[in-house]
């Protein structure tokens, strides 16, 4: 197909389409002549990847870029190729940063604490900084018990994870973190009201009196 019908089949603007060609996110496609060039399958599938990511996903041109060199660069999903997923959505860590404090809480847990993923890591201690400087004391037992809700929701979304094709897995995790997210909190207040209800709202009183 040419550019004009990538465009259609795609829903993304010729202009945008050249963009992304410039920026390397999309591959080139086949020269049928010096003005022209044949598009297929694979660029639609490419462009609807890209779009997710800078989307739903708001990633910014500089994040998607190592993630889409991760995929093209990747035989299958593995946990390297999630990792770079993950590492998109969060901020970069500070290289000098000190992080035993992290990693002592992550050792007692038994859950790996790699140089790959100093970015969450990161991001988990200044949540935990956060609580300090806040002056709020949390209860002894809710950060183990936080790790272990968060272990059983990580394990039921890894187990859909689609293997057919990095592309796939990388969308899956990145969209299903960022969209998600909002899903589990409003879960969390809701599940609070509930228990919240049961906890202090008296007994039901009979009909008439």
């Amino acid at each position: 197909m040419r550019i004009s019908e990538l465009s259609r089949a795609s829903g993304v603007p010729t202009a945008t389409i050249k963009y992304y060609l410039r920026e390397k996110l999309l591959h080139e496609g086949v020269l049928t002549s010096a003005t022209q060039a044949r598009y297929d399958r694979t660029h639609v599938d490419r462009l609807r990847l890209i779009r997710a990511l800078l989307g739903p996903g708001g990633l910014s041109v500089a994040k998607v870029r190592p993630v889409l060199e991760a995929i093209d660069h990747a035989d299958e999903p593995s946990n390297e190729l999630l990792g770079v997923a993950h590492c998109a959505l969060v901020a970069p860590a500070d290289p000098d940063r000190d992080l035993s404090r992290v990693t002592a809480i992550l050792q007692r847990w038994g859950w790996a604490a790699a140089a790959k993923d100093r970015d969450s890591q990161a991001a988990l201690l200044d949540a935990l900084e956060a609580i300090d400087a806040a002056g709020f004391t949390m209860p002894p037992e809710a950060l183990d018990g936080y790790a272990q809700a968060m272990l059983q929701v990580a394990t039921m979304e890894l187990a859909h994870l689609p293997t057919e094709s990095p592309a796939e897995a990388v969308r899956y995790v990145v969209l299903g973190t960022v969209l998600n997210e909002p899903l589990i909190l409003a879960l969390r207040r809701l599940a609070e009201q509930h228990v919240s209800t049961e906890r202090f709202a008296g007994p039901d009183l009979p009909d008439g009196d």
